[in-house]
């Protein structure tokens, strides 16, 4: 086998960890000596051994001159556990085969030397695109503080994702609606505007599938949600965090504090609504790194307005609404060389449904 095959299988470990180790990135190892698997491992959880350690546990002892494929730069610092260099170096292994470098400033190459003057072989960029796409999300916020931001909406061939009295219930059909649910898992949060929370009255929790639910984090800059709402329940399930202005009411702001919301607030635009850059910047630096927008029309094209957005997910069903609600607004485009590009990195059906997942530009 190739070092590209085993670097395949682990990929294939690493994204057993999808939606469990955020911040951190997913990471999946193996240690082969004389063409043998000896042991693998992946990340299975925020704060849990690294994949490293656990597939030189699963090794056993016999690793001397072995080599160590992983998907990610080995850690070379403390943090929750100790690095990962000092197991590799104290192993015996004598390569290791690496897919990508570590943008974390404490890393970023740093593990290389320290295991090359240790007299190990590395080697550096082994199915790197692939290994980039894997944890695009924690490259972002390792590389610019910011969230790897997602839009997904449901919508109609004619592209409706309500009828002219606002109904929506259900544009997608009951598979797609369960990949929408595992989409959730695979974020730190999911983001609504009041208004889809005043029409729709969602939970935004993960019920679908079973798996953890996201963070729920509903823009309200005057604190009009209502009390009852459902995504105010359910606390110990799925934690909810409103991002009002300074100029919401104080009174609305301790009645949530009371109920156990957290009230973010943040500077307001030129319009007087949460101002979205600086709202992605706070929560960047409590390290949530991936954000599923989910709506409204007017969420969505604000997001997409400024530049906000790393991908889309879009769910057409085969249907045709005529008048209706659009998914994006206005975006002052005047023509049509200047409209928004895209690439489509994935076209699939999902039972009757045709999904497109795409990157701005």
């Amino acid at each position: 086998m190739t070092d590209e095959d085993y670097m395949k299988r682990a990929l294939s470990l690493a994204r057993r960890g999808m939606g469990k180790t955020s911040p951190n990135p997913m990471v999946g190892a193996l240690i082969v000596k004389d063409d043998r698997v000896l042991g693998e491992g992946y990340y299975r959880y925020f704060g849990g051994r690294h994949a490293e350690v656990n597939a030189l546990e699963k090794s056993g002892k016999n690793v001397n001159r072995a080599t160590l494929y992983v998907t990610l730069e080995p850690c070379c610092h403390y943090g929750q556990t100790p690095p990962c260099t000092e197991a590799i170096i104290a192993s015996g292994i004598g390569n290791v085969v690496i897919g990508m470098l570590d943008p974390d400033k404490r890393v970023s190459g740093r593990s290389v030397e320290i295991l090359r003057e240790q007299g190990i072989e590395c080697t550096v960029g082994i199915l790197e695109e692939e290994c980039r796409a894997l944890n695009e999300a924690y490259i972002k916020h390792r590389s610019t503080g910011l969230p790897f931001v997602t839009v997904k909406f449901a919508q109609t061939l004619d592209g409706r994702i309500a009828s002219s009295t606002g109904h929506s219930r259900w544009i997608s059909s009951p598979s797609s609606r369960k990949l929408g649910h595992k989409l959730r898992t695979r974020h730190d949060a999911v983001l609504v505007g009041i208004g889809t929370v005043a029409k729709d009255n969602p939970q935004l929790t993960v019920r679908l599938v079973a798996d953890r639910s996201p963070l729920r984090i509903i823009l309200d800059s005057s604190l009009r949600i209502a009390p009852d709402a459902l995504v105010l329940t359910e606390q110990e399930k799925a934690k909810t965090l409103i991002a009002a202005t300074p100029d919401a009411p104080r009174d609305r702001s301790a009645t949530l504090e009371k109920m156990g919301i957290e009230v973010l607030m943040v500077p307001q635009d030129a319009r007087g609504d949460v101002d979205l850059r600086q709202l992605l910047k706070l929560l960047g630096e409590r390290n949530v790194s991936s954000i599923l927008v989910e709506g409204g029309a007017e969420t969505i094209t604000s997001f997409l307005r400024l530049g906000l957005v790393d991908r889309l997910v879009v769910f057409t069903a085969p249907r045709i609404m005529g008048r209706g609600l659009e998914a994006v607004g206005e975006l002052d485009i005047k023509e049509v060389t200047g409209a928004l590009k895209l690439t489509f990195e994935k076209v699939y059906r999902c039972a009757e449904d045709v999904v497109i997942e795409a990157r701005i530009g």
